[in-house]
């Protein structure tokens, strides 16, 4: 299935800022979306700019969010696809599908897309690693939910459900995140 997006609605947010919340613990973060300030959890190790697979850092940089996984369909701009129980994400090093969505069951190793927590009910892919796909140097760096206290990511940028929520609705369909 392809992205899917709705073109109708007028632009919106194409720039949203995150940093670590100075004197906070390393996945302590803020997320600035046009006049929202936002608190966001980031990695474990905070943010790098030399990431590598495992290591638990959110990579520096201007990403774009290329499309998101939604488990019931939000009003977005930006392109989109219906969470299915059977979508992965591949972060196994060791593969030539290293982070690339791919459909289970799986032997490789993976993310599950479809989860029971509702971390990945609204999942952005942000575009890290991918074009070039370079092997080991991080993969399945997502925009998703957090936990109810923020607790650190593996090195994705994680909102509240209800900030989510707020946001989604106010990206425009060319939107960057700015990780610095």
């Amino acid at each position: 299935m392809h992205p899917r997006s709705n073109r109708s609605k007028p632009a919106g947010l194409t720039l949203l800022r995150v940093a670590r919340r100075i004197g906070g613990p390393p996945h302590e973060g803020r997320l600035i979306a046009g006049s929202l300030v936002l608190s966001c959890a980031l990695g474990r190790s905070g943010v790098t700019r030399n990431k590598r697979e495992g290591d638990g850092a959110t990579p520096a940089g201007r990403w774009p969010l290329l499309y998101f996984y939604l488990r019931t369909p939000a009003p977005l701009r930006l392109p989109w696809r219906r969470t299915r129980p059977r979508d992965l994400w591949c972060d196994d090093p060791g593969s030539f599908l290293y982070n690339k969505p791919l459909h289970g069951p799986s032997h490789l190793g993976h993310e599950e897309m479809w989860r029971n927590d509702q971390l990945y009910d609204a999942v952005g892919v942000i575009g890290y690693n991918l074009h070039p796909r370079v092997r080991g140097r991080g993969s399945a760096i997502f925009f998703h939910i957090a936990t109810d206290d923020h607790a650190a990511t593996a090195g994705c940028v994680a909102l509240r459900a209800r900030d989510m929520a707020r946001l989604l609705p106010r990206l425009g369909r060319s939107v960057a995140l700015l990780i610095g």
